[in-house]
């Protein structure tokens, strides 16, 4: 029986919750070469290109260690609630990630607060302290 763990992203809009999993991917090996440049994977649906946004859930799978990750990009409004619930409760951990200028909006906070709820315990990662006048 293999190793498998799924893991949710929890972010608000632009965070960062696609690029990461892009740079995940990127990491352990999942592209070609001329792959690389701005891929965003996980936004490959038009609407969400243009808008620059995730809004219909989607996951990826990487070997780490002989443990299978499932990584699934949660979308981050609250507007999709029961898509952001259904990926939620199939997931056995989750990564939350804040802008460090934005820090957690109300979205994020709508989404973890959730994933409290069924008892998910988030590792917390700071993104974007590059940015001027971040708080990281």
């Amino acid at each position: 029986m293999q190793n498998i763990r799924n893991i949710a992203i929890i972010a608000h809009v632009d965070h960062g919750k696609t690029t990461l999993v892009d740079k995940m991917m990127l990491a352990g090996h999942l592209f070609r070469n001329d792959q690389t440049n701005g891929v965003l994977v996980l936004d490959n649906n038009d609407l969400e290109r243009e808008r620059g946004i995730t809004i219909l859930s989607k996951n990826v799978s990487i070997n780490y260690k002989g443990t299978k990750i499932n990584i699934i990009d949660t979308p981050g409004h609250a507007d999709f609630g029961g898509e952001v619930e259904r990926v939620l409760n199939m997931a056995d951990g989750c990564i939350l990630l804040v802008d460090a200028f934005e820090g957690p909006m109300p979205q994020t906070r709508f989404v973890l607060q959730k994933a409290l709820q069924i008892g998910l315990k988030p590792i917390v990662v700071v993104n974007k302290v590059d940015k001027p006048n971040c708080r990281p």
